[in-house]
């Protein structure tokens, strides 16, 4: 069974996103150059979906984004970003965090040499507009098709209650499309589900050959309530697309001993049966029902050509049968 480039629908909506789109945290820190070969690559081979954040790159991401596809057909592509923190100069995030009308972020320290500013969480009406509109500015479009409520780990009353309610308004403007909220953490997304209006989740490295542990409950609770799962780190930061021979990283740290040896018994049943472990890490997530499309972040056009390769390799069911004989994944629905 292979699967190929195709696009499927963001809850109840009317937006229809690739199977496989692309994610842009790598993008932040790439040049214009890369960045916009990268773009078109991805482009000009059917990818339809592109997720960013002011977050990553510190706006470059976005700025990237927005030097390429402010120049093609704004109804041929769906875009995502994030609320959930500004980017504001060191002066003025000081003295907002002083006063604590916002929490700063983890990030508040981190400084990018090109624009010299600071990070903040702000989860607030005032906030989510200010950010929607900044991004909107450096994507040099005039609508967003998603927005994602971004890591409220910490945050979660007034995500719940003043963040929802600010995008459940200006989704009933048409200013956006989708709503949805982005985590690493599943528990916080299945408590959404079940006490907000949401559109769909991007789940982050939770869904993959090496940790299912969203499966059991907040997948189910996502078909139930017509809530699409976007995969974020299909790949797990690193060691699912790795030869498992050099070091790797799970979930941006060391690989642990115990994920090396489980993902090293995966892909010994993967060379069995000649498919490679990056197809099987990439098509595992897609094969759930309530999957709308994976994301993993290229840093290069040829990595956009692997990844697509990944999606159409031909894997024989008898593989998915074999990883479910063994434990190590938590069922065949293939």
């Amino acid at each position: 069974m292979s699967l190929s480039l195709e696009k499927k629908s963001i809850g109840t909506t009317d937006l229809k996103i690739t199977n496989i789109g692309m994610g842009g945290a790598p993008l932040g820190k790439l040049n214009e150059t890369t960045a916009r070969k990268i773009l078109e690559k991805a482009y000009e081979s059917g990818i339809n979906y592109f997720d960013t954040a002011p977050l990553y790159g510190v706006g470059n991401s976005e700025k990237l984004y927005g030097n390429f596809l402010s120049n093609i057909q704004r109804d041929s592509f769906v875009i995502s970003s994030k609320v959930g923190r500004l980017i504001l100069p060191e002066n003025e995030a000081k003295k907002l965090s002083l006063s604590n009308k916002i929490t700063p972020a983890i990030e508040t320290n981190f400084k990018a040499s090109k624009y010299k500013n600071n990070v903040v969480f702000n989860f607030s009406r005032d906030g989510v507009l200010r950010s929607i509109e900044e991004s909107l500015n450096r994507l040099k479009i005039d609508n967003l098709d998603i927005i994602f409520i971004h890591d409220p780990d910490d945050h979660y009353e007034i995500a719940l209650n003043e963040t929802l309610p600010t995008l459940l308004e200006l989704k009933s403007q048409g200013v956006i499309k989708a709503i949805g909220a982005g985590m690493n953490e599943w528990e916080m997304l299945l408590d959404f589900a079940e006490n907000g209006s949401f559109d769909c989740f991007l789940l982050a490295g939770r869904y993959t050959l090496l940790d299912y542990s969203a499966y059991e409950k907040l997948l189910p609770m996502c078909l139930e309530k017509n809530i699409s799962i976007i995969i974020g780190g299909p790949y797990n930061s690193g060691i699912l697309a790795s030869d498992l021979e050099k070091e790797s990283t799970f979930f941006y740290e060391p690989s642990p001993i115990e994920i090396i040896n489980k993902a090293k018994k995966i892909k010994k049943i993967c060379d069995e049966f000649g498919v490679p472990l990056k197809a099987t890490a990439l098509q595992f997530g897609i094969n759930h029902p309530s999957v709308a499309s994976t994301i993993p972040g290229p840093r290069s056009p040829k990595e956009i050509e692997e990844n697509l390769e990944m999606i159409s390799y031909n894997i024989d069911s008898q593989l998915w049968k074999r990883l479910k004989k063994e434990k190590l994944i938590p069922y065949d629905n293939f």
